[in-house]
């Protein structure tokens, strides 16, 4: 199976250690969607932009424990999208954007730019 990351777990970023098992298949920005600043993390809500990721196979142990990071509570959903290296799962966050600047970029990397 196949996940594609944009915030914290991509490469060099606070989470990628949860990547370690993972194989890298390469980058891919998905269009239909809009990147928010959350803080330490980001959040992707359904809209009109683009996003910059990287798609990873991974296992189902490797997803499980993404799955207990990422959908606790009920912050994030799974959804599948096309990718060139296959379908793959990406995590939409569930809560209000409401007050959170927006990364026009779509790239978690460019972050600093924004307020």
């Amino acid at each position: 199976m196949r996940i594609i990351v944009y915030g914290s777990l991509r490469r060099k970023q606070g989470n990628s250690h949860w990547m370690t098992n993972a194989q890298w298949l390469g980058d891919y920005k998905v269009e239909g969607y809009e990147l928010y600043n959350l803080g330490h993390y980001p959040g992707v809500i359904p809209g009109e932009g683009t996003i910059e990721g990287e798609v990873y196979r991974i296992d189902a142990m490797t997803l499980g424990e993404l799955d207990a990071l990422r959908t606790k509570g009920g912050e994030y959903k799974r959804q599948l999208v096309s990718t060139p290296y296959g379908s793959a799962w990406v995590y939409i966050y569930q809560r209000s954007v409401a007050g959170r600047p927006q990364i026009a970029s779509g790239d978690w990397l460019d972050r600093s730019d924004n307020p």
